[in-house]
């Protein structure tokens, strides 16, 4: 496949955008800031990689950046959309339609193949069956996993199972995913090989992706680097364009 990463970079429009972003939580008498007055944007073809200690409110951004969790003020755009105050149907279109999810967990169903694990997005969309079949065995082949499809998860190895989630993520041709902690539950050297894929499919798939995690190890594969700190976001240098193709 053409990789496209350093067009859709230089191409890329915004896609996302986090507006005065803040997150409180009550905890008996006590007010939890999560996050604090938070901007951020991402474009078309971005792979941003947010670091921060256990604790920091990587997790709560991600919820507030997937449309799970609604902010207590502020605001997240998607492609100039204001979320806050759409009704949940209409965010669980968006979601549906534009946005790959990654779990630390991976959330399989464990009674389903990993070809009907991937499948599952593409019966809610109601894709004819053929083309279903043909989508979902070219993105486990992309991953690495054409050969396992049958497996259910208990079958497949934590990398295995990852790669899964992955395939699931991208099978609805999202414009966003987003991943918690994805290496998190696998040893360094299969975190580096999924790190690596996820790398490719930016490049290949112009999806915009944002990694959150406390792994420095994998900070290495971002466009972009963002702490978080008390809720805070903080950019670290300037963006890096993806390399050209050679």
């Amino acid at each position: 496949m053409e990789t496209r990463g350093r067009f859709c970079y230089e191409q890329g429009s915004v896609f996302l955008e986090a507006a005065s972003l803040n997150k409180v939580y009550r905890m008996g008498t006590t007010d939890v800031h999560a996050l604090r007055d938070v901007n951020f944007r991402a474009i078309q073809g971005d792979f941003v990689v947010i670091n921060g200690p256990s604790g920091s409110g990587k997790t709560s951004l991600l919820n507030q950046l997937a449309l799970i969790d609604r902010p207590t003020s502020g605001d997240v755009y998607v492609e100039g959309t204001a979320t806050r105050e759409l009704p949940e149907g209409s965010l669980a279109e968006i979601r549906k339609a534009k946005i790959g999810l990654i779990f630390q967990t991976f959330n399989l169903v464990p009674v389903l193949s990993a070809m009907e694990n991937v499948e599952y997005p593409l019966l809610l969309q109601r894709i004819p069956r053929k083309d279903r079949r043909d989508r979902v065995l070219k993105m486990l082949d992309e991953v690495g996993l054409a050969d396992l499809a049958g497996r259910r998860p208990d079958q497949l190895s934590g990398g295995q199972r990852q790669r899964v989630a992955i395939a699931r993520a991208l099978i609805t041709e999202p414009k966003l995913v987003l991943a918690d902690e994805p290496t998190a539950n696998l040893d360094s050297e299969t975190g580096a090989r999924i790190m690596d894929q996820m790398s490719r499919l930016n490049e290949q798939h112009c999806v915009v992706f944002i990694v959150v995690t406390h792994d420095p190890a994998v900070s290495k594969y971002g466009q972009r680097h963002v702490r978080i700190h008390d809720g805070q976001l903080i950019e670290e240098g300037a963006r890096v364009a993806p390399a050209a193709a050679t």
